[in-house]
């Protein structure tokens, strides 16, 4: 089953001019935002090609790129 696309800046259209200055200014924002990309990719790489990756290990995926999209939302919203 196809999962729709996660964007952050398409989800969070209200931060991404905050987003876009963490990504020039903050190494580790840098940093957790391509985790997030790049788990992304892999879930809906796996969803599209049907690879034989196990269930529970996409569900892993799934959960360590939403603990990454909190600790993304939690920087963007800090004062």
């Amino acid at each position: 089953m196809l999962t729709e696309h996660q964007d952050l800046k398409t989800e969070f259209p209200e931060l991404a001019e905050r987003m876009e200055q963490l990504l020039a200014e903050q190494g580790h924002f840098a940093k957790i935002y391509a985790e997030f990309n790049a788990l992304t990719a892999e879930i809906e790489h796996i969803e599209r090609n049907d690879a034989a990756t196990g269930s529970q290990s996409l569900e892993d995926l799934k959960k360590k790129r939403l603990l990454r999209k909190d600790e993304i939302y939690r920087m963007l919203t800090a004062a």
